[in-house]
């Protein structure tokens, strides 16, 4: 018996099931079948190119969804059962990951829950809003009335993993050609829900002028699944109101969208209005402002004072929407004046500014800079961009300014160096005599600048033609190894100067000593003698938030007593690390996703373990272990691209599951000799550059304006001695 069936159902709309099976055919899986029921000729002869790696149920024109859902769910024989309209997609790894996360589920466990990304005809892979919920859901077996906030999952019926007893139990009411009532109703019959924190499925949305329009039964239909559904939730207060609270919402959206004829849309208002009078939740209480207002309107079934409402409000969005436009074109006006006015002054050649990661504060490759040139060249003023909030944080006489102040536009117009990790906004305008220094603030693994364009997931608001202006502004590109230097050239085309000096923030690697690793170990709390683990994904372009990838709590306990994890979550997300916040276990699990520079904690840990973040690489240059968890490699690769193979080129060990990753790291097979040979290659080409003296170079070439031959020359790589082991250092 299969552990996974895939039953992939419907017609072959706009030839989206060939790139599904195509994609299937990919990726086989020894322990899933694939059954297509397969919609018409066309779909039939699609499926059928594939055979025999699936199973061909032909079925006439015109069949329904839920008809189509049944006749592949009867020839199924797996465990499982995972309905995939043909349509949609499956990214790659997506069904290995299903497989294996049902296999360890529990036999009363019904309905597995997992995220998605979606596309549209003109884009593809956006991220869904679904993660936060999965994730703080956990991977634990819950009933949903432990967990009613999953209802509020976006109801997709290829998001539910049902298991095959289940689905056969409960197939007469959850053959429907009502998708989102399946999906519901699928959590609401449940014993128990599990869930996949991950992207596994790809909900395309076809462009609606290509689709039939609604019908008023249609309309009247969204109401009436709402009565069937909170028909399920009698004797159930928590998964009523949080239904209740999904039909008021969705009623009130549809009517706001107009698009319904005037009768159709008063007899709408109607049913929605005597639904929401009668399935309201004994005690609830409406929320504040101009919701709650509508909601009243709508209870009171006050058709004309709703639309009434609907005008004055558009009346008031307009006005306002106005009055903001006018603010902003006179704020404009005045700081273009103050910075035009400030253009008009000579170049001050004792001035520099500096910022790093949108204004954050002092940090990466631009703060080892700006320290290596005050021992250098101390009669240069460094000025630093600050956001107002991260002010308070800066080191004592930190010179700043606030984006947007006075002074700003004064020190930007005559500073002679403008350094950044990133880039100052299109407003700045490059004099001839000033010079720019683009520092960035990693090694590429992923695709970055104009090699974005082709991957939408990464591009989502990206104007590239204001990034090549801002690239064109560069007079200097800093880079830590030939394949950067190379990367760069081809994703920020423009005129600018590499300097292959290394990465400023890296000499700390070679400059630190066993005291400033002591140091940062008690100021963490970890005891000598334990092992530090260092935990540092990356952002997901096709996630909404941050999804913690593993589970945290049963890693800390399998690793036992002597090793602590340092737990980092990407900068992209601010204080949103909240998923640890409950994680702290005896000091076991530190959260260290606000800790400033990352670079101390990795001077403090044994072992780095990571994803796809640029960490790798400078982390390499400690000449420490490196353990890569990819869960989801074909994913990201495919929605974010990438310009290497992770994971024939890794740093150290690939662990693909989490049961992996826990083997590794309680055996010897991270730190083992062949983990120290891949990691030399490795090592030998991204550490190319990084000897200690980066920041040295970049001053003396940029500051002092020295010729490149009179620089201090990159050591050879065995040459070179990094910072002491903690063990060393605490021996």
């Amino acid at each position: 018996m299969a552990e996974l069936s895939v039953v992939v159902h419907g017609p072959n709309l706009q030839d989206h099931l060939t790139e599904l099976l195509d994609s299937l055919a990919a990726h086989p899986l020894p322990d899933a079948e694939v059954i297509v029921a397969a919609v018409g000729d066309w779909a039939r002869e699609t499926a059928e190119r594939h055979a025999p790696e699936v199973q061909v149920v032909p079925l006439p024109d015109g069949t329904g969804d839920a008809a189509a859902r049944a006749a592949g769910a009867a020839r199924a024989s797996g465990r499982w059962l995972h309905f995939v309209h043909a349509k949609d997609g499956l990214p790659a790894g997506a069904p290995r990951m299903v497989a294996e996360r049902v296999a360890e589920l529990p036999g009363e466990v019904d309905v597995l829950l997992m995220d998605h990304v979606r596309s549209t005809w003109h884009t593809s892979g956006l991220p869904s809003p679904d993660g936060p919920l999965l994730a703080r859901a956990g991977r634990a077996d819950v009933p949903l009335d432990d967990c009613s906030p999953l209802l509020r999952l976006t109801p997709l019926l290829g998001t539910r993993v049902l298991r095959t007893d289940f689905w056969r139990a409960h197939e007469a009411r959850l053959t429907t050609d009502d998708e989102p009532y399946a999906a519901l109703a699928a959590l609401l019959l449940a014993d128990r829900v599990a869930c996949l924190p991950h992207v596994a499925y790809e909900d395309r949305r076809l462009r609606p002028a290509s689709l039939p329009p609604a019908t008023p039964e249609q309309r009247y239909g969204l109401v009436e699944r709402y009565e069937s559904l909170l028909d399920l939730t009698r004797d159930r207060r928590a998964a009523h109101t949080v239904l209740y609270d999904l039909m008021v919402r969705d009623c009130l959206r549809t009517f706001a969208r107009g698009g319904m004829e005037e009768e159709v849309a008063r007899e709408f208002f109607r049913r929605a209005s005597l639904a929401a009078l009668r399935r309201r939740p004994e005690g609830h209480r409406r929320p504040g402002g101009l919701e709650g207002v509508r909601r009243s309107l709508l209870e009171e079934g006050a058709y004309a004072k709703y639309r009434a409402f609907q005008a004055v409000n558009r009346t008031r969005r307009t006005a306002k929407s106005a009055v903001r436009a006018r603010k902003r074109q006179v704020g404009a006006r005045l700081r273009d004046h103050q910075y035009r006015r400030a253009l008009g002054r000579p170049v001050n050649p004792h001035l520099a500014v500096f910022a790093a990661y949108w204004n954050r504060g002092v940090a990466c490759n631009p703060a080892a800079i700006a320290a290596k040139l005050a021992e250098l060249a101390p009669q240069i003023h460094a000025v630093w961009v600050v956001t107002e909030e991260n002010a308070a944080l800066l080191p004592t006489g930190t010179d700043h300014v606030v984006p947007g102040s006075r002074r700003y536009w004064e020190v930007l117009a005559t500073a002679k160096y403008l350094v950044n990790n990133v880039n100052f906004e299109n407003a700045v305008v490059k004099r001839p005599d000033a010079i720019h220094v683009q520092t960035h603030h990693g090694t590429p693994l992923k695709r970055m600048g104009i090699d974005q364009m082709a991957f939408p997931a990464a591009a989502q608001g990206l104007d590239f033609k204001a990034l090549l202006e801002r690239i064109d502004r560069w007079d200097f590109s800093v880079s830590a190894n030939s394949h950067t230097t190379r990367m760069w050239e081809r994703a920020y085309p423009s005129r600018y100067v590499s300097l292959d000096h290394g990465y400023p923030r890296n000499d700390v690697y070679y400059t630190a000593g066993a005291g400033d690793i002591r140091t940062v170990r008690d100021r963490l709390g970890i005891a000598p003698g334990r092992r530090a683990v260092l935990y540092a994904p990356t952002h997901r372009d096709y996630e909404a938030g941050w999804t913690p990838r593993l589970d945290l709590a049963a890693l800390a306990d399998r690793l036992g007593d002597d090793t602590v994890l340092l737990v980092r979550g990407h900068y992209f997300y601010g204080g949103a690390a909240s998923p640890l916040t409950n994680l702290r276990r005896t000091g076991r699990i530190i959260d260290v996703s606000s800790y400033d520079p990352v670079e101390e904690l990795c001077l403090a840990a044994d072992v780095l373990v990571t994803d796809y973040s640029s960490i790798m690489f400078d982390y390499a240059n400690l000449d420490r272990p490196i353990v890569i968890h990819a869960d989801d490699w074909e994913t990201y690769r495919t929605t974010r691209g990438v310009y290497f193979d992770l994971m024939d080129q890794a740093p150290g060990p690939v662990a693909r599951t989490q049961q992996e990753l826990t083997e590794i790291l309680t055996t010897d097979a991270w730190r083992d000799e062949s983990a120290a040979k891949t990691r030399a290659v490795f090592r030998r080409r991204f550490c190319e550059y990084d000897d200690g003296r980066a920041a040295e170079r970049v001053v003396r070439r940029v500051f002092l304006g020295q010729d490149e031959r009179d620089l201090p020359p990159v050591l050879p790589i065995e040459e070179r001695t990094p910072a002491p082991t903690p063990q060393e250092a605490t021996a």
